[in-house]
């Protein structure tokens, strides 16, 4: 099969892979993105899908390790850096360094960008680093 022929189908794959994950049909975002990277295996967009679809189901160490790569492949990348940001501020022994990541990306020139970061850095001062209410530590006793 002549895969030259759907190059122009990149795109709406990835995006169809997106809308997937964020429907939870982790086997049709899979697929898509699969297929994004069958056309396109230079571009770090279906691998950001990938860890997308870890950060969705809370796999937040797989997610890492896919943002990660991404970034190895292209360091100022600032999604994949905003989503790393994001998983390691929601896992205990990498906090402070997520808040730092996401820091960072609050700078960027991408108002898309910066408005994840801010929400992110709200999100986790407000819940993730909150201690436990009452019933937290009833549970304790």
């Amino acid at each position: 099969m002549n895969l030259k022929h759907y190059k122009q189908d990149f795109v709406l794959l990835l995006e169809a892979g997106f809308i997937a994950v964020n429907q939870a049909d982790e086997d049709s975002a899979l697929k898509l993105f699969r297929a994004a990277e069958q056309l396109n295996s230079e571009n770090v967009l279906p691998q950001i899908g990938f860890g997308y679809l870890h950060l969705h189901k809370l796999e937040l160490k797989q997610a890492c390790t896919a943002f990660e790569r991404v970034l190895d492949k292209e360091p100022t990348n600032e999604m994949a850096r905003a989503f790393l940001g994001i998983c390691m501020s929601m896992q205990p022994n990498t906090i402070g360094k997520g808040e730092k990541i996401l820091e960072q990306t609050l700078k960027s020139k991408d108002p898309l960008i910066k408005r994840l970061s801010d929400t992110a850095i709200d999100f986790v001062d407000r819940f993730v680093k909150k201690s436990p209410g009452p019933a937290g530590e009833a549970r304790r006793k």
